[in-house]
């Protein structure tokens, strides 16, 4: 089994204080970590349309700023039985060992909207300090989902 994964860090600042959402996933049968939002892509959906849907079905928000959208290159009209989606990510992650092979991509975003309390699959959306996060990182990393420790790490490295 192989997966694609489009993947959202969604940021805002209060107070000074950078702040980005996380989420508790809850899927039955697995282990309940602290993950971002995002998820698997459909067949031929685009990692932008894949991302609004993730985060609208996880978190209950919109987004209106994704990092990159503005070098979205598609071919869409030059040959109709094939077109390709081109965009810059924020970062990109392939496991390299694990039980499932994956790729994915993150985008740094901003969103609008009414966090709910549950979402597809996931408990708790909510606002946490990047310095938390830091925080949270450094004392228990395991609590973070496979995937999002790398993104989260490289995040962390790369914060502009």
């Amino acid at each position: 089994m192989f997966y694609v994964n489009s993947r959202a860090i969604i940021e805002r600042t209060v107070g000074g204080r950078a702040e980005i959402i996380v989420q508790t996933r809850n899927k039955p049968g697995g282990p309940r970590r602290v993950e971002l939002p995002g998820g698997r892509i459909e067949p031929f959906e685009s990692l932008v349309a894949a991302l609004v849907r993730e985060v609208k079905e996880e978190t209950g928000l919109d987004l209106v700023e994704i990092e990159g959208q503005e070098t979205r290159i598609e071919t869409a009209g030059i040959n109709p039985d094939f077109e390709v989606e081109c965009i810059r990510p924020f970062a990109a992650y392939q496991t390299t060992k694990g039980p499932i092979d994956s790729v994915g991509v993150y985008f740094r975003c901003k969103a609008a909207g009414e966090l709910l309390e549950a979402g597809d699959e996931t408990l708790r959306p909510r606002w946490v300090a990047v310095e938390e996060i830091r925080r949270m990182m450094a004392q228990d990393p395991l609590q973070f989902a496979d995937v999002d420790r790398a993104g989260l790490l490289f995040y962390l490295k790369h914060p502009e």
